[in-house]
Parts: C-alpha cells; sequence; structure tokens
C-alpha cells in the first residue's frame, strides 16, 4: 500500500466515525509518539524499520508499512 491509499483509508474512517480526517491523523500520531516511547529493543527494531522522510513517521506511513506487512505474511500463509 502507497501512503496516498493510507490516506484514503483515513478520510474514511474518519466519515465513518463522524469527525475530521484531522481528529483522526492528530489521535494516530499521539499513539505513535507514544508507541515509540517503549524501550523493549523489539518495539524499537518495528520503529526502525518503517521507512519515512520525517523524524518519525507519519500515520500514512505507519499504516502503508503494516498493510504492506500483513499481505506479506498473508501470502507467505497461502503458500
Amino acid at each position: 500500500m502507497d501512503t496516498a491509499k493510507a490516506k484514503e483509508a483515513l478520510i474514511k474512517l474518519a466519515k465513518r466515525k463522524g469527525v475530521s480526517e484531522e481528529t483522526v491523523h492528530h489521535e494516530i500520531k499521539i499513539a505513535i509518539t507514544e508507541a515509540m516511547k517503549i524501550p523493549e529493543s523489539q518495539a524499537q527494531t518495528f520503529w526502525k524499520s518503517i521507512p519515512h522522510k520525517g523524524e518519525q513517521p507519519t500515520p500514512e506511513e505507519v499504516i502503508a508499512y503494516i498493510a504492506d506487512m500483513v499481505k506479506t505474511l498473508r501470502q507467505k500463509g497461502s503458500q
């Protein structure tokens, strides 16, 4: 999944929840910031593995990365 599709998913989620896209984006960004503080090495390795352009991954970058992970796992599971 690319970040454009992830952005579309955020828009759909906002509409479904009856809130603004900015609200959804902000809440996910807070969750990412807090999750990145987890000191365990496995968590830190996960966050470092996400390709991102800024200081920390955007919600769109995280969603796209996790969607690709799930897709890969599904493909491996169906083999």
